[in-house]
């Protein structure tokens, strides 16, 4: 039997405004047409000549033209000629026709009907369709002037749906989480008959890119049933109440079709705190979520409707949305460890034509802190690269090209720079290569390269971590904070004068001091105390200025801890580097000269000065 094809489910009736335009301009030359005619196509005096000699056999005279017909003798044929002319406003003319013989008559033109068409019928038509174009524009794909009171939900039919759990990694205990709601979709006695309750709701919580939308696809894909999606954004409107009529009207549409899910994305945008707006008042915004709190808590206990939510922001989100009876599950999709990122590339990779010496495990070390957004995008990049290059497959040298773009920006080969510029590049990034290197607590130096990157950067230093980190010592951030103040140090011991350039290096090194002071309580003065309250609500005068809770001696204090931190850390620093000063100069005409130095040849150069050093020793 033929299966009959599915009329899309929403189907919008197109009627772009250019067809009111053209519309009008119809209408307005129709009404320039009937009111104004066109001029005849003689004269009104060359009608009274004619009048005169007797030439005219009859006429018909209008109230603002005048028709006629000639006599036959006067040009020749067996038809008769006829005339128009523009009516003059002329009292001798019926004594004129008279005397000539000339058979007149009038016309009597009730125009009642034309001027109520023009003037009310057709441009109140006109205005009716604008105002269904706009209505229907606010209103969604129904097209009604009355829609946009109507849930915005897309629900997507079982076909289209084709994610499934096979299609999420990377992120296996959410996966475990989502597939026992899956069994409640698919199987709920199994767990009624025991007495237990099918969650209402589940908030997926995590960083942007981690897979939120992508597992909740898979949840409907997998559970075989109606899948409604909608943004946060997509309740609230400029008219009151619309946002409270769009939450009754989707949540009424899932009961019809449960067992479904409803998908909530950016749920943070719907269901921000209240009393956050520090202006105050029930706005429109506050009025939606009241009516989903109502919808959500009004469920019936086994209607077989969840709602899944997802946000990066579960901080921003009304307490009495998160709390158990509403989204009964926090699921929490972290960033992927080094395993799940192999694990992420290995299926981004499935279409890709990778060459034989790429290493997924190598490209997923190389990742550190990268989201499942930010892996599919550096194999995408690889791939573009590869047929930029014409080549036939993506080899390891364009993901690591791709790595390096995401990480630090597009090269620009093209921008000129000064010779003491490019110098002064150079020595600042071997001073950070050259504390790295001799540091053991920092990550091993991937490449140095004074090639321009991204918006402002000259050159950079590319480490890259050998293990996932979850926690660091005091050692490891001081550490961090000498790696940052080499290049600084380069340019001072070289120069003896400093630039610009070490800016955003003493930006993250005095945060680094200043965590470590008033967050993590590794000031010996101060002692184990945290001098930093979490992030509160913008209102009741939190989040409009200073929310610190200690007094200015204590700050003056704490600025002094992050000072002694930063000039401790710097002075071993400089000390490390004023020995190596031969190294450095070393290092940097090279770099100079090759504008990239890589792992292996950097580890080459260093070996071969330790080398050096020791035969000095021995034969001294």
């Amino acid at each position: 039997m033929k299966q009959q094809k599915k009329e899309p489910l929403n189907k919008q009736f197109n009627f772009p405004v250019w067809y009111v335009l053209i519309a009008a301009f119809v209408l307005m030359s129709l009404s320039s047409y009937l009111f104004n005619p066109v001029v005849g196509n003689i004269s009104y005096s060359e009608f009274k000549e004619l009048v005169r000699d007797g030439r005219i056999e009859s006429c018909k005279v209008t109230s603002s033209l005048i028709k006629g017909t000639l006599k036959v003798d006067d040009y020749r044929s067996e038809k008769k000629k006829t005339f128009v002319t523009a009516r003059v406003d002329d009292p001798e003319l019926v004594k004129e026709l008279e005397a000539q013989g000339v058979k007149y008559s009038g016309n009597y033109e009730d125009t009642w009907l034309q001027q109520f068409m023009f003037a009310w019928i057709i441009p109140i038509g006109i205005f009716f369709l604008i105002w269904r174009f706009v209505f229907k524009k606010m209103g969604g794909p129904t097209g009604s002037i009355m829609s946009f009171g109507k849930s915005k939900g897309r629900i997507c039919a079982q076909e289209d749906l084709k994610s499934s759990f096979d299609d999420v990694a990377g992120i296996d205990e959410a996966k475990e989480e989502l597939q026992e709601v899956v069994e409640f979709l698919k199987t709920p006695h199994k767990f009624t008959n025991l007495g237990g309750k099918i969650p209402k709701g589940v908030l997926l919580v995590g960083a942007p890119g981690t897979g939120k939308t992508l597992l909740a696809k898979a949840v409907a894909g997998e559970a075989g049933v109606p899948f409604f999606s909608i943004s946060g954004s997509e309740f609230v409107e400029m008219f009151v109440g619309v946002g409270a009529s769009r939450v009754r009207d989707m949540f009424g549409q899932a009961v019809q079709k449960a067992p479904c899910i409803v998908f909530i994305d950016e749920l943070d945008a719907l269901g921000k705190t209240r009393g956050s707006n520090p202006v105050g008042g029930h706005d429109e915004r506050e009025q939606t979520l009241n009516q989903l709190l109502v919808e959500m808590d009004g469920f019936n206990v086994n209607t077989g409707v969840i709602i899944l939510g997802a946000t990066n922001r579960p901080d921003s989100v009304d307490p009495a949305l998160r709390r158990p009876g509403r989204f009964d599950r926090q699921v929490v999709v972290d960033k992927p460890d080094l395993s799940g990122r192999e694990a992420i590339l290995v299926i981004h990779t499935k279409g890709v034509k990778l060459d034989e010496n790429v290493d997924i495990k190598s490209i997923a070390a190389m990742t550190p802190g990268f989201v499942g957004a930010d892996l599919a995008n550096i194999i995408n990049e690889a791939a573009l690269l590869a047929a930029r290059r014409n080549k036939d497959n993506v080899g390891m040298s364009e993901i690591e090209e791709a790595i390096e773009r995401v990480m630090a920006g597009l090269e620009k080969k093209k921008r000129l720079i000064s010779k003491k510029e490019k110098e002064i590049v150079a020595y600042h990034e071997c001073g950070h290569a050259l504390v790295a290197s001799t540091l053991k607590t920092t990550d091993k130096v991937k490449k140095i390269s004074i090639i321009p990157r991204g918006v402002a950067a000259l050159g950079y230093t590319l480490q890259l971590p050998t293990e996932d980190r979850y926690m660091m010592t005091r050692e490891e951030l001081t550490d961090r904070i000498s790696v940052l103040h080499g290049g600084r140090i380069a340019e001072e011991i070289i120069f003896e004068e400093v630039s610009t350039g070490a800016q955003n290096d003493l930006e993250k090194a005095s945060e680094i001091a200043r965590r470590m002071v008033k967050y993590y309580g590794m000031s010996d003065k101060l002692g184990i105390v945290t001098f930093e309250l979490e992030n509160k609500p913008a209102f009741m005068g939190w989040g409009m200025g200073s929310n610190r809770e200690y007094s200015e001696e204590t700050a003056r204090e704490i600025d002094i801890e992050v000072k002694k931190i930063v000039d401790d850390v710097y002075a071993k620093t400089r000390e490390m580097l004023e020995k190596q000063k031969p190294m450095l100069i070393k290092l940097s005409k090279i770099l100079m000269e090759k504008e990239v130095i890589e792992e292996e040849e950097l580890k080459k150069i260093l070996n071969d000065e330790i080398e050096e050093r020791t035969d000095a020793t021995r034969v001294n």
